[in-house]
């Protein structure tokens, strides 16, 4: 029996190419910064830290103010069981009675209505009775009709105006006197308007003199009460 030899080819060996010269890495192209992008950048950065620092300055720059806890008419005089006293980050443009000077508005009287939670501003309260020497108060009940677009606020100059009814004679009128007779009146108070009715109460100071008539003119419902324009228009 022959042996028959059985050969293995060898797998063939690539020669590797040779390359002449050195090889250049591959090339990687740079981003170009822009210039006005960069400069866009620090100054928002900047701008955010200087609008944080701002921040904690007003958070922490408090300040110990008058605050109004229970409700006080207007003309009623104030006491230290109708203030409190509040720490806020106070604007400059809003005025308020600083806590230090709470001595100073206690027993004075209130020139307007003054409601809990508030705070108290100077212009707020006044050392002046709102009837001075020499007035009368008189409340006058207006009709919802009647009663001025305008807001009414103490201190605010009218006239009463007398409207007696259709072929009434005008009583007291002066002589010679053409149009219907007023009296000069400074608004005191006025009330929210009464459920159901509507209808609002005036307190209007007048001259002591004049107080009777225009008392009259409200029981004989022949009184309108007109607003005098403003001193400043």
């Amino acid at each position: 029996m022959s042996k028959t030899k059985e050969r293995t080819a060898a797998p063939a060996v690539t020669q590797p190419t040779q390359v002449s010269g050195p090889v250049a890495p591959p090339r990687v192209s740079a981003r170009r910064r822009r210039p006005g992008v960069i400069a866009l950048s620090l100054a928002l950065i900047a701008a955010g830290g200087a609008g944080v620092a701002v921040l904690l300055l007003q958070v922490g720059d408090r300040t110990d103010v008058v605050t109004v806890v229970r409700d006080v008419q207007v003309g009623q005089v104030l006491t230290e069981q109708d203030l409190g006293k509040a720490s806020v980050a106070l604007d400059p443009s809003v005025k308020a009675v600083r806590a230090d000077d709470v001595d100073s508005v206690v027993g004075k009287r209130a020139a307007v209505e003054l409601k809990p939670g508030s705070l108290l501003a100077p212009a707020q309260v006044t050392k002046d009775s709102l009837v001075k020497a020499g007035e009368q108060l008189v409340p006058i009940g207006l009709k919802p009709e009647q009663v001025p677009a305008t807001a009414l606020v103490p201190g605010q100059k009218v006239q009463l105006v007398h409207v007696p009814a259709q072929g009434a004679a005008e009583a007291g009128k002066e002589p010679g006197k053409v149009g219907p007779q007023s009296i000069a009146g400074r608004v005191v108070k006025a009330s929210k308007a009464a459920p159901g009715t509507g209808v609002v109460v005036v307190d209007v100071a007048t001259a002591a003199e004049d107080g009777p008539t225009v008392a009259a003119w409200v029981a004989a419902d022949a009184l309108r009460l007109v607003l005098d324009a403003p001193e400043d228009s």
